[in-house]
């Protein structure tokens, strides 16, 4: 019966608590050039919201400069909800609202330019934005039937980032998908690099987490709205949490790419409504999990504590590697939960998260994060104190605290625990097709549904699924199929997971490959040469 799914081209999507059949528009993969790492600056919608002029925005890209974020990489400015005459001029062009940023978005947009700054505006793919919707900011301004017009009018003015917020109850994720690409073909049809940022949860079914949006925008959120909490008990509701929204985003690790990134929404940090450790979390999770890093604090009066978590080094690195990879999960008890992020120099980012509300311990192994050898180096990301452990990561972590390692030394291993692996091109998961346990069977990519033929277990240096081992044939040549087999030790079921997301053959030096890159239901996965191309990275979730 399974196999009779392969009719509905985008598979089944819950919507609304309703069993809803959809086939998502093919849209063409967004390679323009911009976020090749989660992009980090400020944003004036969560402290703000409405009240914003542009004194205000230059202020805080003043205290950007002044507090020494840009020179860490906090770099885009973005203007939010409200920044706009309510009445597009007469020949259907954009303004800024007289009143509140008198001297016009190229202004500012020069300003902020001037000061090593990016300068980001919001807008939306319907007809009123946010505030307009719920009628606390007069008009009906958004890109709906303007979309090239606009796009040139943000290229005009200097934009480098457009958030763009759907904010509307209607449209299925079809008509999201489509309406989202008309504004990425427009702002590229500018020639002006300018990162696009979604979101398609506002006031509409979830469908956020429900596709990997790498096709139609740099960064989309996962979540409906954060707000200034720890735990709001929201499943994917508003507002949500911080503890809500890592558990939403944590199994989306395989859509992330440079270029694409999950977007937990803006950042809470310095607002006062959580303790300094769940604060530190905050931030610390934001950075595991690639996340864009956009404060939305008042810049300009900063504690030191608040300046601490917002300019950690160690946190930044971490969050900017060139491998654009999203930490995946490697255990979760309910209270102590670890998660795993692999670098670009073979160094592994370990998480070891303590949800519960009271002190634990959090332990791993540097086995089961990926690591081999004997003896390793932790570099404490919070305190930069360093220690030496043959394979025990452990600490004691407070209540909804989070201490970050990153660990280095030894060489890359296949980590352990039964997993799913997660292409990064498609987002969906290495699978046994129908459960077949027959030798010879040929593993797939099918939609990721927690089945027991989609969980791998690594034993040593095999992967296994359902009882059987993950086999190359013997002297497999590129080209050649992977299968499931009878396990017998041979270097012909030897895998090793390397720091770029590729699994290698130990016998053949081949990496497991979606065929021609594609990403449909049912691609059979084979052996290639290793190219660390988007369809050859797995993640562990």
């Amino acid at each position: 019966m399974r196999r009779l799914k392969t009719a509905l081209a985008a598979g089944l999507l819950l919507l609304s608590g309703a069993l809803t059949v959809v086939s998502a528009p093919a849209a063409q993969a967004l390679e323009n050039g911009v976020a090749r790492t989660p992009p980090m600056g400020w944003n004036s919608w969560n402290t703000f919201g409405c009240n914003i002029n542009e004194t205000l925005i230059r202020q805080m890209a003043d205290a950007m400069v002044s507090s020494g974020l840009r020179d860490l990489g906090y770099q885009y400015v973005v203007v939010d909800d409200c920044w706009f005459n309510p009445n597009r001029d007469s020949a259907g062009n954009l303004q800024g609202d007289p009143s509140r940023f008198p001297s016009g978005m190229k202004a500012l947009g020069d300003y902020l330019h001037g000061k090593g700054l990016k300068f980001g505006l919001y807008e939306v793919p319907v007809d009123k934005t946010c505030a307009q919707y719920f009628s606390s900011y007069p008009g009906a301004t958004g890109s709906q039937g303007h979309e090239a017009q606009d796009a040139r009018q943000f290229a005009a003015w200097g934009v480098d980032y457009l958030k763009y917020d759907w904010c509307s109850p209607n449209g299925t994720i079809n008509d999201q998908v489509a309406t989202f690409a008309k504004m990425r073909d427009a702002l590229a049809a500018t020639g002006r690099p300018i990162v696009y940022s979604i979101n398609p949860n506002s006031i509409h079914a979830k469908t956020g987490p429900q596709r990997n949006w790498g096709d139609v925008a740099n960064m989309w959120r996962t979540t409906e709205d954060i707000t200034n909490a720890w735990d709001t008990g929201q499943a994917n509701g508003y507002p949500m949490g911080i503890r809500n929204i890592v558990d939403v985003t944590v199994p989306l690790a395989g859509y992330a790419r440079p270029g694409a990134f999950n977007d937990p929404d803006m950042m809470e940090v310095g607002r006062g409504g959580m303790t300094d450790t769940e604060m530190r979390s905050h931030f610390a999770l934001w950075a595991m999990l690639a996340s864009p890093l956009i404060a939305g604090n008042d810049l300009r009066s900063m504690t030191s504590a608040t300046q601490a978590i917002l300019k950690n080094q160690n946190l930044i690195a971490i969050n900017q590697d060139t491998f654009g990879l999203q930490a995946t999960q490697i255990s979760n008890d309910g209270t102590r939960r670890v998660l795993a992020k692999r670098l670009s120099n073979g160094d592994v980012a370990v998480a070891l998260f303590n949800q519960g509300s009271a002190t634990t311990t959090v332990s791993t192994t540097a086995a089961a994060v990926g690591k081999s050898g004997a003896s390793f180096t932790l570099l404490d990301a919070w305190t930069g104190a360093t220690a030496t452990t043959t394979g025990t990561i452990s600490a004691t972590v407070p209540s909804h605290g989070t201490t970050v390692y990153r660990v280095s030394g030894g060489g890359t291993g296949t980590p352990s625990g039964a997993t799913t692996l997660v292409s990064a091109a498609s987002g969906r998961c290495l699978d046994v097709p129908n459960g077949n346990t027959a030798n010879g069977t040929q593993p797939v990519i099918w939609d990721c549904n927690g089945g027991a033929n989609q969980r791998w277990t690594a034993s040593g240096q095999s992967l296994q699924a359902l009882g059987k081992c993950l086999d190359a044939p013997v002297n497999a040549a590129a080209g050649a199929k992977v299968q499931l087999w009878d396990c017998n030790g041979g270097t012909n079921q030897q895998w090793t997971v390397n720091s770029d997301g590729t699994i290698r053959g130990t016998q053949s030096g081949l990496c497991l490959d979606v065929d021609h890159n594609l990403t449909a239901n049912g691609t059979v996965v084979l052996l290639w040469t290793c190219s660390a191309a988007a369809n050859q990275r797995w993640s562990r979730v």
